[in-house]
């Protein structure tokens, strides 16, 4: 996981009882993702930030004892351009950070990465190099993106489970996108978003779009958490419906779907878009059974008053055994973990720096 001062590596048996905490790794770098390769249960990725040094990408080969660092010479290609800044005026691109990490499902090498200012870097030779895929950020809309409060970021990268060639990227605050050939070329797929501020309902981009999750059996079928809205695509990306139905707030971060359940899905609704806490000082994850609409508060073993806290949008992950779990961190440090799909939670390690990403693996 990742935090403002630090990675942590938790690890536990099958069980999930016991947990022991490995870190802080990097301490006092803002550490924006942690993720591991699926098709190498050794290799970790981090994304660490600082103002003094700047962005570095971090690899380890021995599931996150010792790490490296690796190039991180990430260089806009494709001409500079502009986008607008928060006040509508033109802003030159400019690299801030990585944000997110994605590696490839099939190639331990491989691995792609969002950036703030909105660009997609791609490297096949486990980091030495990184090449920017200039067909998002030079689209003809870019010049229209503007950034969210977190800043113009790409945070948000999902590779269809089958189709080397299709994958999907969101960004705060321009939207989603998909790619069907390998991230050379992509298209909006914004329609049906409302988004309050945009005169134009029918706008191609321009909304604060705070994450996307897919099931693997359902490649086509997406869930979006926007600044405001619960969503839903069966058409990948085609058509956007709103499956908030009857949550007490429909702002909030992180969404996730169940590992073996494709019609479960887990949101935390947080108070508005200026308080950045649960409603009610009540931590609660809601959680809809039925592919949104109708959502279910769980509570069991989560506190119940008294607790400001926030789930950002890289702060909650499932893995993948048979009774599926379910984690997140907050912005107070806790990392909570539900061994039974939700019903029941434990905080599993208390007291770390605010928690900016969780990410889970099964390992064999």
């Amino acid at each position: 996981m990742g935090t403002r001062k630090g990675a942590f590596v938790l690890t536990s048996d099958a069980r999930r009882r016991d947990w022991a905490v490995s870190g802080p790794h990097f301490g006092g770098w803002e550490v924006y993702h942690v993720n591991g390769s699926p098709a190498d249960p050794d290799r970790l990725w981090a994304s660490a930030s600082g103002g003094w040094f700047g962005q570095l990408i971090q690899r380890s080969d021995d599931g996150g004892r010792t790490w490296r660092q690796v190039d991180h010479d990430f260089t806009y290609d494709g001409g500079v351009g502009e986008h607008l800044w928060y006040d509508g005026t033109p802003r030159p691109w400019e690299f801030k950070r990585i944000w997110h990490l994605e590696p490839s499902r099939t190639d331990p090498d491989t691995v792609w990465a969002g950036a703030e200012d909105a660009a997609l870097f791609k490297s096949t030779d486990g980091g030495q190099k990184w090449v920017e895929m200039t067909g998002l950020r030079t689209h003809a809309t870019a010049p229209g993106w503007a950034p969210g409060a977190g800043g113009l970021c790409l945070h948000t990268i999902l590779l269809h489970p089958t189709d080397p060639a299709r994958m999907y990227a969101a960004i705060s605050a321009a939207g989603a996108f998909r790619s069907d050939d390998a991230g050379v070329t992509w298209t909006p797929i914004n329609r049906g978003l409302v988004s309050e501020g945009i005169p134009d309902p029918d706008a191609e981009v321009g909304h604060c779009v705070h994450r996307l999750a897919m099931h693997p059996s359902r490649p086509d079928t997406l869930f979006m958490q926007k600044h405001w809205d619960v969503m839903r695509t069966d058409d990948a990306g085609g058509q956007w419906r709103e499956i908030s139905g009857d949550l007490p707030t429909d702002f909030g971060f992180p969404v996730a779907v169940h590992a073996h359940e494709p019609e479960t899905v887990y949101v935390v609704p947080i108070t508005s878009d200026h308080q950045h806490w649960v409603m009610d000082g009540r931590l609660r994850v809601y959680r809809s059974r039925t592919g949104g609409g109708e959502w279910e508060p769980l509570t069991a073993g989560l506190p119940q008053q008294d607790c400001y806290v926030n789930v950002l949008r890289d702060a909650m992950a499932v893995d993948t055994l048979d009774e599926c779990g379910v984690y997140f961190g907050t912005s107070g440090g806790q990392v909570y973990a539900s061994a039974d799909s939700g019903d029941s939670w434990r905080a599993i390690v208390r007291d770390l720096p605010a928690v900016l990403s969780v990410e889970v693996q099964v390992i064999p």
